[in-house]
């Protein structure tokens, strides 16, 4: 029965899922926190601490700690680790890793010697102490510079997918040449998340994928090469410091003897290209093909889904990154997810089962024309770099009277937000799969539906990040059909599905233009474009 390993190096833990495709069943599924697990690493949620909020660096040696952790985890479980066939997984995306060495030039014949543990023999291979993650915002100058550099945001875009964006890992590596010279003259080579996890498992350097590539604002797209433009525009020989991208679907290697030896892996256990976590996801949740978006609702919402040509945002909000499946995929990112909603509940005294019912029995799509535009913090799509919340509609409404009304048009305007800054795909959804710890309130799914006018499924998958990295493994390796993996461990759940009500399309068609008008004008008093 071949078993397949996928890792997933997130921001607040890392997680191994290991899978059987005979038998269609996950045979372990684990997961390490960070701060719980590791608090020496001083990151209870998964960064370090820093007296400037734009900040947000982690110690990558927590990566490298966690991984032997939770592979001992494993085999103290009974698990067999020699049985796994081929490994794959995922990183956070945008996320870097500074190295003074190449773990090529690694001087022992396995790359690892297993009578020191990996964090310490890893420890005098980094130029740069901590790592910059995709929550760090401090690049805005950085950002400019690498636009004008190259011709403009919109150049940056139809080359990267993206425009020049804080989170990105280009305008990191940009700050970290101008701030730290010295240790930038020392780094040989630069890393994503994903890429330095794969290379700690094969002990030489892997290749970042063109999924996780596409997030750094450095690769030409269309070529799956990097841009001399974009590298030239960032820093100086910088090319030198990047192996060349590689496709998600490319061995990197075969297990390091460290972990055969340590943790029971069978010689030659294939490693995978890792991609980033939101392309990982994709395939978790069986989306890769057009057709069906993927909705995750958490502490931020995303919106993603395969794509059949690398269209990108003409606004500059979305972002195109490779779809580990072949192709690309689109993401967009809202800052204004749970956060919004809980400031609902929190202000009205709802309980979830409240808010659901404030929607689906108290109220009616379109709300009595009650608007609000959501940004109750500084949000990521569209810019609003302020908090900017408005109230439009009835006197009780704007007054903060009428809790239902309210709970209704922030589940609208979230929805209406996603269906206005996902139009540029260019695909028809029809199915929308819908996760994230939000995902089960029925008043939200029957909003969705009806904005969108598709069928949304709600995903009982956990962990699809993970999840997707042993899929990916299982094709890569063993040219398993993608169908018959979607089929066996990422069904939809179709008995929460919920249907489209057809006659509302016209009331959503009417709110939809009301609140594009609305959001114009809070735009031009928040977020002047540079």
């Amino acid at each position: 029965m071949p078993q397949y390993l996928g890792l997933d190096s997130s921001t607040q833990s890392l997680s191994a899922l290991l899978i059987d495709t005979d038998s269609g069943k996950v045979v372990a599924d684990r997961s390490v926190n960070f701060g719980a697990r590791l608090p020496h690493y001083h990151s209870p949620s998964g960064f370090l601490q820093s007296d400037d909020p734009t900040i947000k660096h982690a110690d990558p040696l927590m990566w490298v700690e966690a991984l032997d952790l939770i592979l001992q985890e494993l085999r103290d479980a009974g698990v067999d680790l020699g049985r796994v066939r081929a490994i794959s997984g995922a990183g956070q995306q945008h996320g870097s890793v500074y190295l003074a060495k190449s773990l090529d030039e690694l001087d022992e014949v396995d790359g690892w010697s297993v009578s020191t543990p990996l964090s310490e023999q890893v420890r005098p291979l980094l130029s740069r102490k901590t790592s910059p993650i995709w929550m760090d915002s401090s690049t805005s100058a950085e950002c400019d510079e690498i636009a004008r550099a190259a011709g403009g945001d919109e150049h940056v875009a139809t080359i990267s997918g993206s425009r020049a964006t804080p989170r990105f890992t280009g305008p990191q590596i940009r700050r970290f040449f101008k701030t730290c010279p010295a240790e930038w003259q020392r780094t040989a080579e630069i890393h994503l998340v994903s890429s330095f996890m794969a290379s700690l498992l094969v002990g030489k350097s892997a290749s970042i994928d063109l999924g996780d590539g596409a997030g750094m604002n450095l690769l030409d797209i269309a070529k799956g090469d990097w841009s001399d433009a974009l590298l030239d525009a960032t820093a100086p020989g910088l090319r030198q410091k990047l192996k060349a991208p590689e496709a998600s679907t490319t061995p990197v290697g075969e297990i390091a003897g460290y972990f055969v030896k340590k943790y029971g892996f069978a010689p030659g256990t294939k490693v995978i290209a890792f991609t980033g976590d939101n392309p990982s996801s994709l395939v978790g949740m069986g989306a890769s093909k057009p057709g069906t978006a993927v909705i995750s609702l958490g502490t931020s919402d995303t919106v993603f889904t395969a794509m059949t040509a690398p269209r990108t945002d003409p606004r500059g909000y979305g972002s195109v990154f490779g779809n580990p499946a072949g192709g690309f995929m689109s993401l967009a990112c809202f800052a204004n997810g749970s956060l919004a909603r809980e400031e609902i509940t929190r202000r009205f005294g709802f309980s979830w089962d409240n808010f659901a019912a404030a929607i689906v029995e108290k109220t009616k799509p379109g709300n009595g024309d009650n608007l609000l535009l959501p940004y109750f913090v500084p949000e990521i799509t569209p810019r609003v770099l302020r908090p900017a919340a408005r109230w439009f509609g009835s006197e009780d409404f704007v007054a903060g009277r009428d809790g239902a009304a309210a709970a209704r048009a922030v589940a609208e305007a979230q929805a209406l937000t996603m269906r206005l800054h996902s139009d540029w795909i260019g695909e028809k959804m029809h199915t929308v799969l819908v996760t994230g710890g939000a995902s089960r309130n029925r008043g939200l799914l029957r909003v969705l539906a009806d904005v969108f006018q598709a069928t949304i499924m709600p995903l009982p998958v956990s962990n699809a990040s993970a999840l997707g990295g042993a899929l990916r493994a299982a094709q890569a390796a063993d040219n398993c059909a993608w169908e018959t993996l979607f089929a066996r461990f990422c069904p939809p759940d179709r008995a929460l599905a919920v249907a489209p009500d057809p006659s509302t399309r016209q009331v959503y068609q009417e709110l939809g233009a009301t609140f594009e008008t609305r959001l114009k004008e809070v735009l031009s008093e928040a977020s002047p474009q540079r």
